[in-house]
Protein backbone atom coordinates (compact mmCIF):
# COMPACT_ATOMS: atom_id res chain seq x y z
CA UNK A 1 0.00 0.00 0.00
CA UNK A 2 1.07 3.27 -0.87
CA UNK A 3 1.27 6.16 1.03
CA UNK A 4 1.78 9.92 0.56
CA UNK A 5 2.61 12.61 2.35
CA UNK A 6 -0.16 14.82 0.92
CA UNK A 7 -3.27 14.41 -0.92
CA UNK A 8 -4.75 17.38 -2.55
CA UNK A 9 -8.62 16.93 -3.38
CA UNK A 10 -9.47 19.14 -6.49
CA UNK A 11 -6.81 20.77 -9.26
CA UNK A 12 -7.82 24.00 -9.96
CA UNK A 13 -5.17 26.89 -8.86
CA UNK A 14 -5.72 26.31 -5.40
CA UNK A 15 -5.02 22.80 -4.86
CA UNK A 16 -2.43 23.01 -7.62
CA UNK A 17 -0.66 25.22 -5.80
CA UNK A 18 -0.64 23.12 -2.73
CA UNK A 19 0.66 20.40 -4.21
CA UNK A 20 3.60 22.22 -6.04
CA UNK A 21 4.40 23.60 -2.89
CA UNK A 22 4.11 20.66 -0.79
CA UNK A 23 6.13 18.56 -3.61
CA UNK A 24 8.87 21.32 -3.89
CA UNK A 25 9.11 20.72 -0.04
CA UNK A 26 10.27 17.03 -0.93
CA UNK A 27 6.87 15.34 -0.02
CA UNK A 28 5.29 12.54 -2.10
CA UNK A 29 1.99 14.21 -2.88
CA UNK A 30 -1.44 12.70 -4.89
CA UNK A 31 -3.81 15.01 -6.60
CA UNK A 32 -6.88 14.27 -7.09
CA UNK A 33 -9.57 15.87 -10.36
CA UNK A 34 -12.81 14.82 -10.61
CA UNK A 35 -12.77 15.76 -13.88
CA UNK A 36 -11.16 15.08 -16.87
CA UNK A 37 -9.44 17.85 -16.40
CA UNK A 38 -10.25 21.46 -14.40
CA UNK A 39 -12.81 23.06 -15.72
CA UNK A 40 -14.54 25.31 -13.19
CA UNK A 41 -13.60 29.02 -11.44
CA UNK A 42 -9.55 28.40 -12.32
CA UNK A 43 -10.11 28.53 -16.29
CA UNK A 44 -13.70 30.57 -15.89
CA UNK A 45 -11.36 33.54 -14.72
CA UNK A 46 -10.21 37.14 -16.44
CA UNK A 47 -6.94 36.19 -16.20
CA UNK A 48 -5.12 38.98 -14.39
CA UNK A 49 -3.07 39.22 -11.78
CA UNK A 50 -3.20 42.30 -9.97
CA UNK A 51 -2.55 42.61 -5.93
CA UNK A 52 -2.95 46.03 -6.92
CA UNK A 53 -6.54 45.45 -6.13
CA UNK A 54 -6.48 43.87 -2.79
CA UNK A 55 -6.43 44.91 0.65
CA UNK A 56 -3.20 44.72 2.68
CA UNK A 57 -3.93 41.59 4.06
CA UNK A 58 -4.20 39.59 0.83
CA UNK A 59 -1.61 41.88 -0.80
CA UNK A 60 1.03 39.96 0.58
CA UNK A 61 0.17 36.57 -0.98
CA UNK A 62 -0.51 38.28 -4.33
CA UNK A 63 2.92 39.77 -4.01
CA UNK A 64 4.45 36.62 -2.83
CA UNK A 65 2.75 35.16 -6.22
CA UNK A 66 3.99 37.45 -8.45
CA UNK A 67 7.89 36.38 -7.02
CA UNK A 68 6.60 32.38 -7.38
CA UNK A 69 5.38 33.29 -11.35
CA UNK A 70 8.68 34.81 -11.91
CA UNK A 71 10.17 31.48 -11.14
CA UNK A 72 8.19 29.84 -13.15
CA UNK A 73 7.56 31.85 -16.45
CA UNK A 74 11.63 31.56 -16.01
CA UNK A 75 11.73 28.08 -16.23
CA UNK A 76 9.12 27.32 -19.13
CA UNK A 77 6.51 29.06 -21.23
CA UNK A 78 3.54 29.22 -18.46
CA UNK A 79 1.96 31.67 -21.26
CA UNK A 80 2.45 34.47 -17.83
CA UNK A 81 2.87 37.87 -19.31
CA UNK A 82 4.50 40.49 -17.23
CA UNK A 83 2.79 43.25 -19.14
CA UNK A 84 1.73 44.63 -15.67
CA UNK A 85 -2.12 46.68 -14.91
CA UNK A 86 -3.52 50.27 -15.37
CA UNK A 87 -6.37 51.63 -13.04
CA UNK A 88 -8.21 54.24 -15.38
CA UNK A 89 -9.63 57.09 -13.27
CA UNK A 90 -12.76 58.57 -15.56
CA UNK A 91 -14.10 61.17 -12.46
CA UNK A 92 -12.66 63.37 -9.87
CA UNK A 93 -13.61 60.32 -7.19
CA UNK A 94 -11.94 58.37 -8.68
CA UNK A 95 -9.08 60.08 -9.17
CA UNK A 96 -8.99 61.51 -5.56
CA UNK A 97 -9.60 57.20 -4.94
CA UNK A 98 -6.33 56.33 -7.50
CA UNK A 99 -3.93 58.65 -5.95
CA UNK A 100 -4.63 57.74 -2.39
CA UNK A 101 -4.33 54.04 -3.87
CA UNK A 102 -0.95 55.02 -4.98
CA UNK A 103 0.01 56.95 -2.32
CA UNK A 104 -0.92 53.77 0.28
CA UNK A 105 1.05 51.53 -2.19
CA UNK A 106 4.49 53.79 -2.51
CA UNK A 107 4.54 53.35 1.23
CA UNK A 108 3.73 49.54 1.68
CA UNK A 109 6.46 49.16 -0.71
CA UNK A 110 4.76 48.04 -4.32
CA UNK A 111 5.99 49.67 -7.12
CA UNK A 112 3.18 52.35 -8.72
CA UNK A 113 3.38 55.06 -11.48
CA UNK A 114 1.09 57.75 -11.23
CA UNK A 115 0.30 59.01 -14.66
CA UNK A 116 -1.56 62.08 -16.21
CA UNK A 117 -4.18 62.13 -18.54
CA UNK A 118 -1.71 62.96 -21.42
CA UNK A 119 0.72 60.02 -19.78
CA UNK A 120 -2.19 57.82 -19.91
CA UNK A 121 -2.96 58.90 -23.37
CA UNK A 122 0.59 58.70 -25.12
CA UNK A 123 1.13 54.89 -23.08
CA UNK A 124 -2.30 53.42 -23.85
CA UNK A 125 -3.84 55.39 -27.51
CA UNK A 126 -6.68 52.91 -27.95
CA UNK A 127 -8.65 54.27 -24.67
CA UNK A 128 -10.90 56.97 -25.51
CA UNK A 129 -9.53 60.81 -24.22
CA UNK A 130 -12.64 61.62 -23.05
CA UNK A 131 -13.10 58.63 -20.56
CA UNK A 132 -9.39 59.63 -19.13
CA UNK A 133 -8.64 61.83 -16.36
CA UNK A 134 -5.74 59.93 -14.66
CA UNK A 135 -4.10 56.52 -14.14
CA UNK A 136 -2.00 54.70 -11.72
CA UNK A 137 0.33 51.94 -13.52
CA UNK A 138 1.37 48.99 -11.44
CA UNK A 139 4.68 47.28 -14.03
CA UNK A 140 4.68 44.17 -11.77
CA UNK A 141 2.02 42.40 -12.20
CA UNK A 142 0.60 39.62 -15.02
CA UNK A 143 -1.76 38.59 -17.60
CA UNK A 144 -2.22 35.02 -17.65
CA UNK A 145 -4.09 32.62 -20.47
CA UNK A 146 -6.42 31.54 -18.10
CA UNK A 147 -7.30 28.60 -20.31
CA UNK A 148 -4.30 27.10 -20.56
CA UNK A 149 -1.87 28.16 -17.06
CA UNK A 150 -3.66 25.40 -14.85
CA UNK A 151 -2.82 22.52 -17.33
CA UNK A 152 1.00 23.41 -17.75
CA UNK A 153 1.42 24.40 -14.29
CA UNK A 154 0.13 20.45 -13.74
CA UNK A 155 1.94 19.23 -16.02
CA UNK A 156 4.78 20.45 -14.47
CA UNK A 157 4.29 19.73 -11.07
CA UNK A 158 3.89 15.90 -12.12
CA UNK A 159 6.81 16.24 -14.61
CA UNK A 160 9.38 17.95 -12.80
CA UNK A 161 8.57 17.90 -8.88
CA UNK A 162 7.00 14.54 -9.21
CA UNK A 163 3.27 14.79 -8.25
CA UNK A 164 1.23 11.47 -8.99
CA UNK A 165 -1.61 13.07 -10.18
CA UNK A 166 -4.93 11.33 -11.37
CA UNK A 167 -7.93 12.93 -12.50
CA UNK A 168 -11.58 11.53 -13.72
CA UNK A 169 -11.35 10.54 -10.37
CA UNK A 170 -14.28 11.84 -7.64
CA UNK A 171 -13.25 11.52 -4.10
CA UNK A 172 -16.71 10.49 -2.20
CA UNK A 173 -15.50 9.46 1.51
CA UNK A 174 -12.50 10.81 3.48
CA UNK A 175 -12.12 10.15 7.26
CA UNK A 176 -8.90 9.60 9.65
CA UNK A 177 -8.20 6.65 11.74
CA UNK A 178 -5.58 6.28 14.68
CA UNK A 179 -3.76 9.68 12.82
CA UNK A 180 -3.71 8.17 8.96
CA UNK A 181 -6.17 9.92 6.35
CA UNK A 182 -8.38 7.47 3.83
CA UNK A 183 -10.07 8.95 0.38
CA UNK A 184 -12.19 6.70 -1.08
CA UNK A 185 -13.28 6.88 -5.15
CA UNK A 186 -16.03 6.91 -6.33
CA UNK A 187 -14.34 3.64 -8.50
CA UNK A 188 -13.97 2.02 -5.40
CA UNK A 189 -10.15 2.91 -5.08
CA UNK A 190 -8.68 4.08 -1.48
CA UNK A 191 -5.32 6.17 -1.05
CA UNK A 192 -3.70 6.96 2.12
CA UNK A 193 -2.07 9.86 3.22
CA UNK A 194 -0.20 11.70 6.57
CA UNK A 195 -2.50 15.15 5.41
CA UNK A 196 -5.58 15.81 3.17
CA UNK A 197 -6.07 19.17 1.74
CA UNK A 198 -9.83 19.38 -0.07
CA UNK A 199 -10.05 22.57 -2.33
CA UNK A 200 -13.65 21.88 -3.70
CA UNK A 201 -14.60 25.18 -5.82
CA UNK A 202 -18.20 25.72 -5.65
CA UNK A 203 -18.79 21.78 -5.55
CA UNK A 204 -20.21 21.16 -2.29
CA UNK A 205 -22.39 18.04 -3.02
CA UNK A 206 -19.74 15.31 -3.19
CA UNK A 207 -17.77 15.80 0.12
CA UNK A 208 -19.15 16.88 3.80
CA UNK A 209 -22.28 18.62 2.16
CA UNK A 210 -23.40 19.66 5.88
CA UNK A 211 -20.18 21.25 6.57
CA UNK A 212 -20.78 23.98 3.16
CA UNK A 213 -24.51 24.76 4.00
CA UNK A 214 -23.86 26.25 7.51
CA UNK A 215 -20.26 27.51 6.09
CA UNK A 216 -21.44 30.98 5.30
CA UNK A 217 -20.12 30.72 1.74
CA UNK A 218 -21.95 31.93 -1.05
CA UNK A 219 -21.13 31.60 -5.43
CA UNK A 220 -20.44 34.70 -7.24
CA UNK A 221 -21.57 34.36 -10.91
CA UNK A 222 -20.03 36.36 -13.39
CA UNK A 223 -20.63 37.37 -16.87
CA UNK A 224 -17.45 37.37 -19.33
CA UNK A 225 -17.63 38.57 -23.15
CA UNK A 226 -14.62 38.03 -25.93
CA UNK A 227 -14.79 39.90 -29.15
CA UNK A 228 -12.64 38.29 -32.72
CA UNK A 229 -9.36 39.35 -32.80
CA UNK A 230 -8.86 43.01 -33.18
CA UNK A 231 -5.32 43.27 -34.04
CA UNK A 232 -6.01 47.07 -34.90
CA UNK A 233 -5.54 47.06 -31.00
CA UNK A 234 -2.70 46.95 -28.85
CA UNK A 235 -3.80 47.01 -25.31
CA UNK A 236 0.15 46.24 -23.81
CA UNK A 237 -1.66 45.37 -20.20
CA UNK A 238 -4.55 44.45 -18.12
CA UNK A 239 -6.70 47.64 -18.29
CA UNK A 240 -8.86 48.45 -15.47
CA UNK A 241 -11.25 51.14 -15.32
CA UNK A 242 -13.39 53.75 -12.98
CA UNK A 243 -15.94 51.12 -11.84
CA UNK A 244 -13.18 49.02 -10.58
CA UNK A 245 -11.57 51.77 -8.92
CA UNK A 246 -15.04 52.20 -7.10
CA UNK A 247 -15.54 48.46 -6.38
CA UNK A 248 -11.69 46.64 -5.50
CA UNK A 249 -10.83 46.18 -1.96
CA UNK A 250 -7.54 48.45 -2.00
CA UNK A 251 -9.85 51.35 -2.75
CA UNK A 252 -12.00 50.68 -0.22
CA UNK A 253 -9.07 51.40 2.59
CA UNK A 254 -8.49 54.90 1.33
CA UNK A 255 -9.73 57.73 3.42
CA UNK A 256 -11.71 59.44 0.65
CA UNK A 257 -13.82 55.78 0.06
CA UNK A 258 -17.08 56.39 2.33
CA UNK A 259 -17.84 59.87 0.75
CA UNK A 260 -17.68 59.35 -2.73
CA UNK A 261 -21.31 58.72 -4.36
CA UNK A 262 -22.19 56.69 -7.01
CA UNK A 263 -23.20 58.67 -10.10
CA UNK A 264 -27.03 58.66 -11.34
CA UNK A 265 -25.58 56.70 -15.00
CA UNK A 266 -23.85 54.35 -12.81
CA UNK A 267 -26.77 53.10 -10.41
CA UNK A 268 -27.89 50.44 -12.84
CA UNK A 269 -24.34 49.03 -13.22
CA UNK A 270 -23.65 48.70 -9.48
CA UNK A 271 -27.12 46.69 -9.34
CA UNK A 272 -25.47 44.01 -11.23
CA UNK A 273 -22.08 44.45 -9.73
CA UNK A 274 -20.59 45.46 -12.79
CA UNK A 275 -17.03 46.69 -13.62
CA UNK A 276 -15.57 47.37 -16.66
CA UNK A 277 -12.08 45.59 -17.43
CA UNK A 278 -10.39 44.67 -20.38
CA UNK A 279 -7.69 41.88 -21.65
CA UNK A 280 -6.04 41.11 -25.09
CA UNK A 281 -5.09 37.59 -26.13
CA UNK A 282 -1.94 37.12 -28.03
CA UNK A 283 -4.70 36.58 -31.07
CA UNK A 284 -5.81 40.45 -30.63
CA UNK A 285 -9.23 39.07 -29.31
CA UNK A 286 -10.13 40.56 -25.99
CA UNK A 287 -11.87 39.94 -23.17
CA UNK A 288 -14.36 42.34 -21.53
CA UNK A 289 -16.43 42.45 -18.10
CA UNK A 290 -17.05 40.88 -15.69
CA UNK A 291 -21.06 41.13 -13.70
CA UNK A 292 -21.57 39.82 -10.52
CA UNK A 293 -24.94 37.84 -9.10
CA UNK A 294 -24.69 35.73 -5.85
CA UNK A 295 -26.64 32.80 -4.64
CA UNK A 296 -26.08 31.02 -1.10
CA UNK A 297 -24.55 27.57 -1.12
CA UNK A 298 -28.05 25.75 -1.05
CA UNK A 299 -29.75 27.73 -3.66
CA UNK A 300 -26.62 27.94 -6.52
CA UNK A 301 -28.91 26.84 -9.02
CA UNK A 302 -31.23 30.08 -9.10
CA UNK A 303 -28.20 31.65 -10.59
CA UNK A 304 -29.14 29.75 -14.08
CA UNK A 305 -26.58 28.60 -16.44
CA UNK A 306 -27.32 30.84 -19.19
CA UNK A 307 -26.18 34.82 -19.94
CA UNK A 308 -28.57 37.44 -19.54
CA UNK A 309 -28.32 40.03 -22.72
CA UNK A 310 -29.32 42.94 -20.39
CA UNK A 311 -26.26 42.18 -18.30
CA UNK A 312 -23.91 42.19 -21.47
CA UNK A 313 -25.80 44.90 -23.42
CA UNK A 314 -24.91 47.04 -20.12
CA UNK A 315 -21.44 46.24 -20.38
CA UNK A 316 -21.11 46.36 -23.97
CA UNK A 317 -23.01 50.30 -23.85
CA UNK A 318 -19.88 51.04 -20.68
CA UNK A 319 -16.83 49.26 -22.17
CA UNK A 320 -18.07 51.64 -25.46
CA UNK A 321 -17.12 54.55 -22.98
CA UNK A 322 -13.98 53.68 -22.72
CA UNK A 323 -12.83 51.70 -26.14
CA UNK A 324 -14.04 51.33 -29.09
CA UNK A 325 -15.67 47.86 -29.92
CA UNK A 326 -18.17 47.43 -32.21
CA UNK A 327 -20.95 45.64 -31.33
CA UNK A 328 -20.29 43.28 -33.74
CA UNK A 329 -17.00 42.36 -32.88
CA UNK A 330 -18.28 40.58 -29.90
CA UNK A 331 -18.00 36.46 -30.33
CA UNK A 332 -18.88 34.82 -27.42
CA UNK A 333 -20.37 35.50 -24.20
CA UNK A 334 -20.08 32.89 -20.99
CA UNK A 335 -20.24 32.99 -17.18
CA UNK A 336 -17.93 31.64 -14.71
CA UNK A 337 -18.53 30.72 -11.09
CA UNK A 338 -16.94 30.95 -8.29
CA UNK A 339 -17.28 30.54 -4.47
CA UNK A 340 -16.43 33.27 -1.81
CA UNK A 341 -16.44 33.54 2.14
CA UNK A 342 -16.97 36.71 4.18
CA UNK A 343 -13.76 35.89 5.68
CA UNK A 344 -11.92 36.15 2.58
CA UNK A 345 -11.60 32.10 2.59
CA UNK A 346 -12.97 29.15 4.07
CA UNK A 347 -10.58 27.43 6.15
CA UNK A 348 -12.01 24.07 7.94
CA UNK A 349 -10.90 21.45 9.99
CA UNK A 350 -12.57 18.29 10.07
CA UNK A 351 -9.95 16.53 11.99
CA UNK A 352 -6.11 16.61 12.58
CA UNK A 353 -5.54 15.85 9.39
CA UNK A 354 -8.06 16.55 6.95
CA UNK A 355 -9.24 20.43 6.21
CA UNK A 356 -11.10 22.10 3.22
CA UNK A 357 -9.60 25.30 2.08
CA UNK A 358 -12.00 26.63 -0.40
CA UNK A 359 -13.85 30.32 -1.15
CA UNK A 360 -11.19 32.13 -2.13
CA UNK A 361 -13.14 34.25 -4.24
CA UNK A 362 -11.80 36.01 -7.63
CA UNK A 363 -8.73 36.74 -5.87
CA UNK A 364 -7.43 32.48 -6.78
CA UNK A 365 -5.29 33.41 -9.58
CA UNK A 366 -3.35 36.60 -7.54
CA UNK A 367 -2.76 34.91 -4.07
CA UNK A 368 -3.09 31.44 -4.60
CA UNK A 369 0.73 30.91 -5.18
CA UNK A 370 1.27 32.79 -1.98
CA UNK A 371 -1.04 32.05 0.12
CA UNK A 372 -0.57 27.63 -0.23
CA UNK A 373 3.47 28.09 0.44
CA UNK A 374 2.95 30.08 3.40
CA UNK A 375 -0.02 27.00 4.45
CA UNK A 376 1.84 24.13 3.51
CA UNK A 377 4.67 25.56 5.15
CA UNK A 378 2.61 25.28 8.35
CA UNK A 379 1.42 21.94 7.61
CA UNK A 380 4.63 20.27 7.79
CA UNK A 381 7.34 22.63 9.67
Amino acid sequence: MKKYDLIVVGAGIMGTFHAYHAAKMGKKVLLLEKDNKPVGSTIQNFGQVVPSGLDAFWQKYGRRSLEIYDYLQSQADFTLLKNGSVYIASDNDEVQLANEAAEMHQKAGYNVEMLSKKETQSRFPDLKSAYIKSSIFYPEEYSVNASEFIYKLINFCVDTLGVTYKNSTLAINIEENNGEAKVETAAKEAFYSEKVIICSGYVFNALFPEIYQHSGLIVSKLQMLKTVPLKQMFLKSNILTGLTIRRYEAFESCPSFSKITTPKQLLELKKYGIHILFKQLPDGSIIVGDSHEYAGVDVVENLGLGVQDKINNLMKTEAKRILEIPDAAYSQAWAGYYAQHPDGIFEYKISENIEIRTGIGGKGMTTSAGYAEEKISQLFQ
